[in-house]
């Protein structure tokens, strides 16, 4: 039995993971999992790196910056399997929610996030007004796609997310304390969080990730290069474990035994209640009203593990337009290099599960579910439109920038 030290944090997007060690996933290929429960992005980067750690649960943007030397020096990571799609909210501390509330006229529209998006840009002008300091709202870290969905819709009401709020990094077991105690005014973070802040009655929640990208890539399975190389048959038995894990996680009739297994001290520690109706897309956004969002995070169904370059592309393209990257010919290739669709590919070649015939695709094209040619059963994708009607053709990145003002 092959033992493989995997980080995590703990957050419900981990279920796959959790799911392959507890179930008998991983031992079925003859793995052992030992998960590593950590407190930051972070130390997750940094276990990776310097060996601690053989994978990792990340967040999707950090293989990227790793590979392209962003903040530290280069280190190639790799990502051949997505964790799944969605899982993310934007709350707010719970009088600011009110107020917000009321510019909507009442209530928040949870279908229409540009409106919700205006009605902010409104609150922000008015606090303004007013002389109060610009509102502080917390992200996991400055690669995740929590910061960079939060950018997009913020920008696309007017808000200037580097001049008329202030964004701080807080990792995300300390994002609800960090509320309540009035360090920050909002968040945008995975779940359980949004969760624990409403039902602790400390915030709202006032938007949703999968209604501002639908179906964004979140967290994915993250492994160096080198060890990728090195270890080529324990990546793949690592793929099938997961492969199958996700498929046995995204079935409904599995949830409560998948929430009742996270819910431990060991994983997330929260109730087993609160994790089942994550699962289930049911989200308490305040003390009396609850979302129905199905697609609000995607395990399996749709292709949700497959590592599509093209949102990679999509991450890389929000570096370069926040500041953090210098594009480059060289840098374009190196995070073309990141998402691993052939490893995926060859991984579960003997496999039923269902496979895209491409490896990228137009972001924000599909507007319903699209059937796509799969070389075995039947597969659709989409929709994944961003909520701005805006469309990311990774052939033509430069021209997809040029649309944005600058900043």
């Amino acid at each position: 039995m092959k033992t493989l030290r995997i980080g995590f944090v703990p957050l419900v997007d981990s279920a796959v993971l959790i799911a392959a060690k507890a179930f008998g996933f991983a031992e079925a290929e003859g793995l052992e999992i030992a998960l590593s429960k950590e407190a930051s992005w972070a130390n997750i980067r940094d276990k990776l790196v310097y060996r601690h750690l053989d994978g990792a649960h990340m967040l999707a943007g950090l293989p990227i910056a790793a590979t392209l030397g962003l903040s530290r020096a280069p280190t190639p990571v790799i990502a051949a399997f997505s964790l799944g799609l969605n899982g993310n909210a934007v709350t707010l501390a719970t009088a600011l929610a009110v107020r917000l509330e009321a510019i909507c006229g009442g209530a928040i529209d949870f279908d229409d996030a540009g409106a919700t998006a205006l009605a902010l840009a409104a609150l922000v002008a008015e606090r303004a007004a007013a002389g109060a300091p610009p509102l502080r709202i917390g992200v996991p870290h400055r690669f995740s796609s929590h910061n960079y969905i939060l950018r997009y819709w913020l920008a696309f009401a007017g808000i200037d997310p580097d001049r008329d709020v202030q964004l701080v990094i807080v990792p995300p077991p300390l994002i609800v304390d960090a509320l309540t105690e009035s360090a920050i005014d909002g968040f945008c973070v995975g779940e359980p969080w949004s969760s624990v802040a409403v039902d602790a009655d400390v915030g709202r929640i006032v938007a949703l990730g999968c209604r501002i990208w639908e179906r964004g890539v979140e967290k994915v399975l993250g492994v160096r290069g080198d060890w990728a190389e090195a270890n080529a048959e324990t990546l793949a038995a690592l793929l099938r474990a997961l492969d199958a894990a996700a498929r046995w996680a995204g079935d409904e009739a599995n949830r409560d035994a998948l929430a009742g297994e996270m819910a431990r001290p060991e994983h997330l520690d929260r109730s087993a209640g609160l994790i089942s109706r994550v699962l289930a897309g049911q989200l308490r956004v305040s003390p009396t009203a609850v979302v129905d969002a199905p697609d609000f995070l995607m395990l399996y169904r749709d292709a949700a593990n497959f590592p599509w370059v093209s949102q990679a592309q999509w991450l890389y393209s929000q570096m370069v337009r926040w500041g953090q990257a210098t594009p480059s010919p060289a840098a374009e290739a190196a995070v073309r290099g990141v998402f691993r669709p052939d490893l995926y590919r060859r991984a579960l070649a003997a496999s039923g599960t269902p496979m895209p015939g491409a490896n990228a695709k137009v972001e924000g094209a599909l507007a319903a579910p699209l059937p796509v040619g799969s070389a075995r059963g039947r597969l659709s994708i989409g929709p994944d439109r961003f909520f701005d009607g805006r469309r990311f053709d990774p052939d033509h990145l430069a021209a997809y920038l040029e649309e944005f003002p600058a900043p």
